[in-house]
């Protein structure tokens, strides 16, 4: 059988604005795959990282807007929806001959302290979807044993713009070890990082602990706020060679300019699956310490410590550090080779999707 599907492709992505999906697109410009632009609420509502709740994720939305897309592929948004509404959302789908596609970016959620709900989420999701795919060997090997589903193996994309992936790091003499808390969401435990590292920095020459935290935790208002943890930091940043900075989310550009001005992130994270933000690292050429939990180290060269819910292995981190290689030897990665991997990814996804429909 001859398979003809419309060109471009019309794909509904859930979300849409987030990087990561923004570049599975190809870089010439030349679109064969068009996604929907993510619906934005009436009220204009927005959450911190710049994109909404998304949407799509309804039955409703599905129902009214089906004949505008000819495949839904889910990434991101399903934190707080319940698996009878995921039920009903592939339901919809398979009403109106929708397939459905799920990469599995997080086999643990890093924002629930209990694995049951996104658990109970994914044992919607994965069986459903058309095709599944994920961005590691070690998770797409756990996917095959939860759900007996293979799924495609494809590389997270660049994350940062080719201008500043092609331009060179700032010169620098000293050495910055960087922790962001962020927010500290559920997956963080910062505080024996940060501990064991401040009692290594002063015997290390020329090097600064440089950890940073979002001041939401000292707004009473808001969902984050943690004023025990920010007097912890706070005590921690009087001893030698440790800086804290406390401030509001980083746009783009400041975090860009933060992750290039540090020698290498530490990954404060005891539960996880894959990251963003090591990317972003990889793009800049910080190196990247990360936990031994989760696939991190599958996705991009980086050091690795003991860090799971059991909790740090302290001997292993302190070792990580002092086997960081010089930072002209940092794994880095080039446009050219980003390109090529984004132009692959694009194909690959084309190709998933056309298969996706021809079932």
């Amino acid at each position: 059988m001859i398979s003809v599907h419309p060109a471009p492709l019309r794909v509904a992505s859930v979300p849409a604005s987030h990087v990561y999906v923004r570049h599975l697109s190809a870089p010439d410009g030349h679109h064969d795959v068009i996604r929907l632009p993510d619906p934005v609420p009436a009220d204009g509502r927005t959450v911190p990282g710049g994109w909404w709740p998304p949407l799509m994720l309804d039955p409703g939305w599905i129902r009214r807007n089906h004949k505008e897309f000819d495949v839904f592929h889910v990434h991101f948004g399903f934190d707080a929806l319940a698996p009878e509404l995921l039920a009903d959302i592939v339901g919809e789908l398979r009403a109106h001959g929708k397939p459905l596609l799920y990469t599995v970016h997080d086999l643990r959620n890093p924002h629930h302290r209990d694995p049951a709900a996104h658990r109970a989420q994914l044992d919607i999701l994965v069986p459903a979807a058309d095709e599944v795919i994920t961005l590691t060997a070690g998770a797409a090997r756990l996917i095959a044993e939860r759900w007996g589903r293979t799924a495609h193996v494809l590389p997270h994309p660049h994350v940062v713009r080719p201008n500043l992936i092609r331009a060179p790091r700032p010169a620098r003499a000293d050495v910055v070890i960087g922790i962001h808390v962020k927010s500290l969401r559920a997956n963080m435990d910062p505080l024996p990082i940060i501990d064991t590292l401040a009692r290594l920095v002063p015997e290390l020459p020329a090097t600064t602990l440089r950890v940073d935290v979002h001041d939401e935790l000292l707004d009473p208002e808001n969902h984050w706020y943690n004023p025990d943890m920010v007097a912890a930091l706070c005590a921690r940043a009087r001893l030698p060679g440790v800086r804290l900075l406390i401030h509001p989310y980083f746009d783009d550009d400041e975090l860009w300019r933060y992750l290039s001005a540090l020698t290498v992130s530490v990954l404060p994270y005891r539960f996880g699956t894959h990251s963003g933000w090591l990317e972003a690292c990889h793009d800049l050429g910080t190196a990247v310490l990360a936990p031994s939990c989760g696939f991190y180290h599958q996705q991009r060269p980086c050091g690795v410590f003991g860090c799971d819910e059991n909790g740090l292995d302290s001997d292993s981190l302190t070792e990580a550090v002092l086997n960081l290689p010089a930072e002209q030897h940092i794994p880095r990665a080039t446009w050219p080779a980003r390109r090529a991997e984004r132009i692959g990814l694009a194909a690959a996804h084309r190709r998933l999707y056309e298969r996706a429909l021809d079932r």
